[in-house]
């Protein structure tokens, strides 16, 4: 293995945005929503942290990525043990590849060069004390 690369972005993980349409002088206009562009500009701060001045990997990369979601304050502590202990799994929003958009859009440039460049990811979504993304990414040599 290359360069490898590991952070946690901190906070509730979130699902890239669909791009919304407007009217703007008469002509039809696309942005992200200000939620995406909030999170994807975290997520490229972390990485930038954790690059601490290293040049974007040039090759293929193996990604993996562990999305840690808040336990509902709503449930009993029972039901909460559990979950933390893993025999209960997050079904809810955010969806997991919707993460992983955010993620790899917000590392684009800092990380790597394009996302292009991932061959694998292994990706698990869990609820954990600490809502966060743990993202290790690491460069295959040759």
């Amino acid at each position: 293995m290359g360069t490898e690369v590991i952070f946690v972005v901190p906070g509730a993980p979130q699902g890239k945005g669909r791009h919304r349409a407007c009217i703007r002088g008469g002509r039809v206009s696309t942005y992200t929503p200000t939620k995406t562009a909030n999170y994807e500009a975290l997520v490229a701060l972390t990485a930038q942290a954790a690059m601490r001045g290293i040049a974007p990997i040039d090759g293929p990369c193996i990604v993996e990525m562990e999305i840690f979601v808040a336990v509902p304050a709503s449930w009993s502590a029972k039901k909460s043990s559990a979950a933390l202990a893993g025999t209960i799994h997050p079904t809810k929003k955010p969806d997991i590849d919707n993460v992983e958009k955010a993620i790899f859009d917000g590392i684009n440039g800092i990380v790597w060069r394009d996302d292009s460049q991932v061959v694998e990811v292994r990706k698990r979504k869990r609820y954990g004390s600490t809502p966060c993304v743990r993202v290790a990414v690491s460069e295959i040599d040759g």
